[in-house]
């Protein structure tokens, strides 16, 4: 079915904006969970270390202002809207506020490329929430597919790895690893999270003439008696030097944009431990506002707006669905998916 569709929405997970924010907003994000104070109190820290200020609204700020010049340049007429999960500005506001503008459906798009119950899932379910407190006239919102195998964000990556291979002494030589967030093994079971990274990681690598890698998680939380994907970027960067490896490059395929994940997680924290192990770690950028990326971005809204369209992939898995079925990406308490 085709349909016409009055804006878009970015849907993101926010980050606090000042010292003052962050105990507050991580309140917001471990609201329901029975979280010890001491371990909020630990992640609130990391946020001081850079001011209590996450880079993720501005670079949200940064990619709306770079969508905005791209729809104008090319013709397509639609406002862009911002509501977050988190933190300010919240999805519920942004939803009532595309109501006062008229707004009547529209498309989203989440900063994640892939498919799981905390990337997609519980942001529909977020969006669902929000027009349930808003009520009668609330916009409609269709999410855009997920596009770990789009062109236009494999591209940019590859362009990305080639550029931090080459800032190392023998780029052939370099370990090659790529990280993503880690989420629970029984929640990885009811989603293609895993399967999409794998894909996602083989495309990039293969772009860069590279066959050899790894993929490895980062940003664990949660009980340490929980089992979750594994190994952590930490572990692996000992086994690197363990097994006699001088020079590492660290991809961060699963995230969007540099944000407090890829700054604390991987410029601070892995960092620190490479330098410990007298490891050269270079990192490489996320794909953020590259024009490929931003270009993917109205492609698959003009993709949702055409009948009979070119859905653009690259590799074996074919382009995701529009509309997610049912018992897609359940949560690890609510079953599997068929």
């Amino acid at each position: 079915m085709i349909r016409d569709y009055d804006a878009l929405l970015l849907l993101s997970f926010g980050g606090p904006e000042g010292v003052d924010d962050v105990i507050p907003y991580l309140e917001n994000v471990l609201r329901g969970r029975p979280v010890p104070r001491h371990r909020l109190e630990e992640v609130a820290r990391h946020y001081y270390l850079f001011g209590g200020v996450s880079p993720l609204n501005d670079q949200n700020r940064a990619l709306i202002a770079a969508l905005e010049r791209d729809f104008a340049a090319h013709g397509l007429k639609m406002p862009i809207y911002w509501g977050n999960r988190n933190w300010r500005p919240y999805l519920t506001d942004t939803l009532r506020q595309m109501q006062a503008d008229g707004v009547k459906r529209a498309l989203a798009l989440f900063t994640t490329a892939y498919s799981s119950y905390s990337s997609c899932r519980q942001y529909r379910e977020d969006i669902a929430l929000a027009q349930a407190e808003i009520g009668e006239g609330a916009p409609e919102v269709h999410k855009l597919r997920v596009f770990y195998n789009h062109p236009g964000f494999i591209e940019p990556s590859i362009e990305n790895l080639r550029a931090a291979l080459a800032q190392t002494p023998d780029e052939h030589s370099a370990s090659l690893v790529f990280t993503a967030h880690s989420i629970p093994l029984a929640m990885a079971k009811n989603s293609n999270y895993e399967a999409q990274l794998h894909e996602a990681c083989r495309l990039v690598a293969d772009g860069a003439n590279r066959h050899d890698w790894a993929l490895v998680y980062q940003s664990r939380s949660g009980s340490p008696h929980q089992p979750w994907l594994e190994p952590d970027i930490g572990e692996h960067l000992r086994q690197l030097k363990a097994d006699g490896v001088k020079d590492v490059v660290v991809m961060p395929i699963g995230f969007v944009s540099d944000h407090m994940e890829v700054m604390y997680d991987l410029d601070t924290e892995a960092q620190q431990i490479a330098a410990e192990l007298d490891l050269n770690l270079i990192r490489a950028r996320t794909v953020g506002t590259h024009p490929k990326f931003i270009s993917m971005v109205r492609e698959l809204v003009l993709e949702r707006m055409t009948e009979n369209p070119v859905r653009r992939y690259l590799g074996d898995r074919g382009p995701s669905h529009d509309f997610c079925p049912g018992d897609c990406c359940l949560p690890e308490n609510r079953g599997q998916m068929s």
